[in-house]
């Protein structure tokens, strides 16, 4: 069995320690996947804090709803969800801080194999991120957000401090785009 399917089977048996009041596995899939949750949302807001009390709450509703884990995707994924959604109330509760939107500053945090496909776009270089990467700032933030991160157009507007109208126009600039650019890097 592969390092990823061993790894993905243990984090679903620790999940369902979890779901019965196992402390222990709690604290291991904090072990395991705090470190990558905790950069990633660093490459979102640089307020250390704030990132603190968003991953803490994260693994606190994991705690309280591990029983809502349907078992048919990854953990990390799931994780990845509820820490996303975390940093976000967080934000809406405070002032915002400044979001890190470059592809590099993605790239960096990108999860490891023990995290999560959660990447809609392969982290590998190629067309599809040598195309994000030429987005202008505004837009490849959008895209970063909605399409990699998975937010809704309206949390992608409160994270990045702009209004859901300009998300939704920022991202069909933004498709069309890479479209554009992807069409172009296609042999002939």
């Amino acid at each position: 069995m592969p390092s990823s399917d061993l790894r993905r089977t243990e984090d679903h048996a620790l999940l369902a320690r979890v779901v019965t009041g196992d402390r222990l596995a709690l604290e291991m899939l904090y072990g395991r996947h705090a470190p990558w949750l905790t950069q990633r949302l660093q490459a979102r807001c640089r307020d250390v804090d704030t990132v603190d009390i968003a991953v803490q709450d994260t693994f606190v509703a994991v705690w309280r709803s591990a029983k809502k884990f349907r078992g048919d995707g990854d953990v990390g994924a799931w994780i990845w969800g509820i820490g996303i959604r975390r940093l976000i109330d967080q934000l809406r509760k405070r002032r915002p801080t400044p979001v890190d939107t470059s592809t590099d500053a993605y790239l960096a945090t990108a999860p490891g194999e023990s995290s999560s496909e959660v990447v809609a776009l392969d982290a590998a270089p190629g067309p599809a991120m040598h195309a994000l990467a030429t987005l202008e700032p505004d837009l490849r933030s959008v895209m970063i957000a909605t399409a990699i991160d998975g937010l809704t157009t309206k949390e992608a507007g409160h994270l990045l401090g702009i209004p859901h109208g300009t998300v939704k126009t920022r991202m069909m600039r933004a498709r069309r785009q890479l479209g554009d650019a992807l069409e172009g890097s296609t042999p002939q």
